[in-house]
């Protein structure tokens, strides 16, 4: 779950991180008021769950109340990466001496969480890493005793911080790593964190994203969540208790478990297909879970083909068919579709399907084969 800018700016000052003080604005009126409070020059910057705001106008400044509303209507209404801006960001302008980049991410490879630092800051990492990957300072922390002071005065020495900086750097990460494990986080950045006119280091632009499996223990996060910057079939299958993530493939794919999900999706690839969704609707899904996955999946225009993969253990093939068939019954679009049921009550789940003339599959390599060769057939 990604949090708004200005959501994750408050996260971080209440971990007395320096976070330049800042106001919501939904109206240009609000902006306005904002920038009248704050004072002098203003930035105004969308609120949307999408990078490149700034190339795409979603970054402009103001030197005045009259401009700050004038600048927030361009910019509230606008479209950034497919993302409706409905609010944005008004904060005081920085006088920027140096810019750095400072985040925590998991490093799965490392089964650790890892401290990432540039001083090339205010551009994307992805840039960095791509173009001077030597550039990027990779720290891990100690899974026992987290993040220690030290280390992050020692990336601030090979950042080429000096003096006062050393310390207040130091003391800004081991913060950072506290607000990326105590809010579950799976990222944590700050980009830039600026030294500005006055000397002090301040996070001038702030990214988080929650890890989705653990808003169960974050209520007040949990409650956050903005539905209307997430793809609106992803929305939809969170609300039914299903994992759904949009790819840009043709083949419609609906699994039950995630593993299973993965080896779907390598098949598909082996035939020369490309999978358009990672679906798992879980071992015990229920047929109206089962309808809402396969809406959910042809709702998509790109999808030219569906592979449906069950492996019945909890969830009963029958069951699962029924469910195919309900849905069909609901949706206005149809695409080829190959169902390869294996498990508990297969045999009636497959003379449910063969009685409404699906196609069906012993084998995953069969229905991917199957799959790939539909979706070219209706390209």
């Amino acid at each position: 779950m990604n949090l708004h800018e200005y959501q994750a700016r408050a996260i971080l000052a209440r971990h007395h991180i320096p976070v330049p003080p800042s106001r919501v604005a939904r109206s240009p009126e609000e902006a306005e008021a904002a920038a009248r409070e704050i004072g002098g020059e203003v930035v105004i910057k969308a609120q949307v769950h999408a990078g490149g705001r700034g190339k795409a106008g979603g970054v402009k400044l103001a030197n005045s109340p009259v401009g700050a509303r004038e600048t927030a209507a361009q910019i509230l209404g606008m479209t950034i990466k497919g993302l409706d801006v409905r609010q944005v960001l008004v904060a005081p302008a920085a006088d920027i001496r140096r810019e750095f980049y400072l985040g925590f991410v998991l490093d799965r490879s490392e089964q650790s969480v890892v401290m990432m630092s540039s001083a090339e800051g205010g551009i994307d990492i992805e840039e960095v890493a791509a173009r001077t990957p030597e550039r990027i300072l990779r720290i891990h922390a100690d899974p026992v005793v987290g993040f220690q002071p030290y280390q992050g005065r020692d990336a601030a020495f090979q950042l080429g911080l000096t003096g006062p900086h050393v310390r207040q750097f130091a003391q800004i990460t081991t913060k950072l790593y506290n607000v990326f494990t105590q809010n579950d986080a799976s990222l944590v950045e700050i980009n830039p964190l600026a030294e500005v006119a006055d000397g002090e280091l301040q996070a001038l632009d702030v990214k988080m994203t929650i890890d989705d499996s653990a808003l169960y223990r974050h209520p007040e996060l949990a409650a956050l969540r903005d539905r209307s910057q997430e793809d609106p079939g992803e929305a939809r299958a969170g609300e039914a208790g299903i994992s759904y993530i949009k790819l840009d493939g043709e083949i419609g794919c609906m699994v039950n478990g995630a593993g299973l999900a993965m080896a779907t999706m390598d098949t598909i690839s082996q035939y020369g297909g490309r999978p358009a969704n990672f679906l798992d609707i879980g071992g015990g899904a229920k047929q109206e879970q089962v309808t809402t996955a396969l809406n959910i999946i042809l709702s998509e225009p790109n999808v030219r083909a569906v592979l449906i993969n069950i492996f019945g253990g909890i969830t009963r093939c029958d069951m699962v068919a029924r469910g195919i068939l309900a849905a069909l019954e609901g949706v206005e679009r149809r695409a080829p579709m190959v169902v390869r049921l294996v498990g508990t009550n297969e045999d009636e789940g497959r003379r449910i399907l063969e009685g409404a003339n699906l196609a069906a599959a012993t084998s995953l390599a069969e229905a991917a084969e199957t799959a790939v060769r539909l979706a070219r057939a209706e390209a």
